[in-house]
């Protein structure tokens, strides 16, 4: 009979394993499709020896493409380019338009391929391969509609981005400029995301000219909209279409609702804002075609080897040194609680939230205006009134059904925007776990000498000087930069393996000669310090008995015990000759323990 452990031993992991994986087979896959001008204007370069448009985009794109194989390989991604001399398209119905990738997973090759067009080697490469012809937009958004209905996967998400430099693509031609605001309206309604990346050019990128009735409006207040402003630097289209790239999935496509009384249900979506990013778990291979191995359990009768169906087993637990054995449905109905959702309790003072209450990385709760209408207006002045009041909200939070119900801590959060009017904080509620009184310990803390105030004030300077504004997102893993490094090495060759670990910075590692000369002579003083204090507390032992090494003690049959200092000791333990000689009659911890107490209060 199967034990009740073994079906819920993990269910905390199966929980948070829920929480962060996206099933594809259910919710499809995104794709995200580059649409690039290839025309003569694309290729200037800057003033001051910067990047060309193209070769800003083509890093942008590359950036895209080593991402996406690390975090979401599973996704589809395409790259076109239209106003070219040469055509390359499914079928060759389309002038000026050159599909260099269709839409599918990116790859080894395909890196290789967009590296090939970065710099000034790439621009070389690309106006042999593609040259620089007509611009019709038109036919490019057809091409890319069929890139789109030719995908035989289930699609959740459609995004086309545009890269230009020019407001004008057609040059004042009025019906192809109508003819393409007709397609590019076909492709949003059919759920095609349209965004545009404009590139600085003399004299301005005018959006009103032709692009803002072809980009798609935002989804939400979250999302960022049309930029008037157009990219001169590389770091702020990487942003921006960073921004974009990703599509905001609540986790786990978990929607609840958000009860403020009776009769009154919000709908929002639960994020998550912070994971711990781990290697990808390894895939068992075939050995003699190199296929992945798919592995099945089963379950048998000890004694007949009959195979055992799902309703064959039931679940037991022991307890009194009784097995109490119960039905999965029994089981169920035990650890059911309540339905999934938030549950509005109380609010309390800001003041009143501690920082040793946190358990576990945060939530973060945004309204779901499409579930419920309505739900935007009403948690936008639930943000508001607990921001001016400076209170949290008390919720009783159960995230699926059979799952255990927890207290969140709901902070409120304002809308910030930069100089460039890109979002920088998100408005929405950060759920904060809180502990159970269970979940909290008492401990005896050990007495400890008190410092001096010397040693106090000693300490405080040591500490303003190497102060320094800690960010999170300043330290990468380096284990896991190690990791990828090697993987892009083994598929992309760029650089020999036994090289890797000379090009990674570990910037975990302490930089020991800026500390040393931050603080000067401050360790050496707090040294003197701690040597000129002789703390006399119950607990700090200034005299060891121990018995010297026979080489030490002449060669005496009888070890006498001795008195030494602290220094002296820790010489000993240092050179190795420090011996207890304690005769061990015992193999347990407890035993030896005892013997080794026994030995020390002689």
């Amino acid at each position: 009979m199967a034990e009740w452990n073994a079906y819920y031993q993990n269910e905390d992991e199966y929980v948070d394993r829920d929480e962060f994986e996206v099933d594809y087979k259910c919710a499809g896959r995104d794709s995200l499709v580059f649409l690039v001008d290839a025309s003569k204007e694309m290729f200037i370069r800057g003033e001051d020896g910067e990047p060309s448009p193209f070769d800003m985009t083509m890093q942008c794109v590359h950036s895209v493409y080593t991402s996406k194989i690390i975090s979401s390989d599973k996704d589809l991604v395409a790259l076109v380019f239209y106003g070219t001399e040469q055509s390359k398209n499914p079928r060759n119905t389309f002038e000026h338009v050159y599909v260099y990738h269709d839409l599918d997973s990116p790859g080894a090759r395909r890196v290789k391929d967009v590296d090939g067009l970065r710099g000034e080697n790439g621009a070389q490469v690309a106006d042999e391969t593609m040259g620089s012809g007509k611009t019709n937009l038109v036919e490019a958004l057809w091409c890319c509609s069929n890139l789109y209905s030719d995908v035989k996967l289930r699609l959740s998400y459609k995004r086309l981005m545009i890269f230009t430099c020019r407001d004008t693509p057609h040059r004042g031609d009025c019906e192809r400029d109508r003819q393409a605001r007709t397609k590019a309206g076909d492709l949003k309604e059919t759920g095609v995301v349209i965004d545009l990346m404009h590139l600085m050019k003399p004299g301005g990128f005018d959006v009103s000219l032709f692009f803002c009735d072809v980009v798609s409006p935002p989804e939400d207040e979250s999302e960022l909209g049309l930029q008037m402003e157009p990219c001169g630097k590389l770091e702020d289209l990487r942003k921006r279409v960073r921004a974009k790239e990703m599509k905001k999935r609540s986790m786990a496509s978990l929607r609840l609702n958000l009860c403020l009384g009776e009769g009154m249900n919000v709908a929002v979506g639960v994020y998550i804002t912070v994971r711990q990013t781990k290697k990808p778990n390894a895939v068992k291979l075939y050995r003699d075609n190199n296929e992945p191995v798919h592995t099945k359990t089963r379950l048998y009768h000890t004694q007949t080897g009959s195979l055992l169906l799902p309703s064959d087993t039931k679940r037991a637990q022991v307890y009194a040194g009784r097995q109490i054995v119960m039905e999965k449905d029994e089981v169920d109905v035990i650890k059911k609680f309540s339905d999934p959702g938030l549950e509005l309790i109380g609010f309390k003072p800001m003041e009143r939230l501690k920082l040793h209450h946190h358990l576990r990385s945060a939530l973060f709760i945004y309204p779901e205006e499409e579930t419920v209408t309505g739900s935007a207006c009403v948690f936008t002045a639930l943000l508001r009134r607990c921001s001016e009041r400076n209170v949290f909200a008390l919720c009783k939070y159960t995230q699926i059904r059979n799952s255990s119900p927890r207290f969140l801590a709901l902070v409120p959060q304002r809308e910030e925007l930069d100089e460039g009017q890109a979002q920088i904080e998100a408005p929405g509620f950060h759920g904060i776990f809180l502990p159970y009184a269970d979940d909290i310990r008492n401990l005896d803390a050990p007495q400890l000498p008190t410092a001096s105030d010397a040693q106090v004030d000693k300490m405080k300077e040591i500490v303003h000087k190497l102060s320094f504004k800690y960010r999170s997102d300043a330290f990468e893993n380096p284990v896991l930069q190690q990791h990828y490094r090697y993987l892009e090495a083994l598929a992309l060759d760029p650089m020999a393996p036994e090289h890797i670990e000379e090009h990674i910075e570990d910037h975990t590692v302490p930089k020991v000669k800026m500390i040393d000369q931050c603080l000067g002579s401050l360790a050496q003083e707090f040294k003197d310090l701690l040597s000129h204090c002789r703390y006399t507390a119950t607990n700090i032992v200034t005299s060891w008995p121990c018995v010297c090494s026979a080489e030490e003690a002449g060669g005496a049959e009888k070890k006498p015990k001795v008195e030494m200092s602290e220094d002296e000791l820790r010489a000993r333990v240092q050179k190795g000759t420090l011996q207890f000689g304690v005769k061990v009659t015992g193999t347990k911890k407890r035993e030896l323990i005892d013997t080794l107490k026994a030995q020390l209060a002689k």
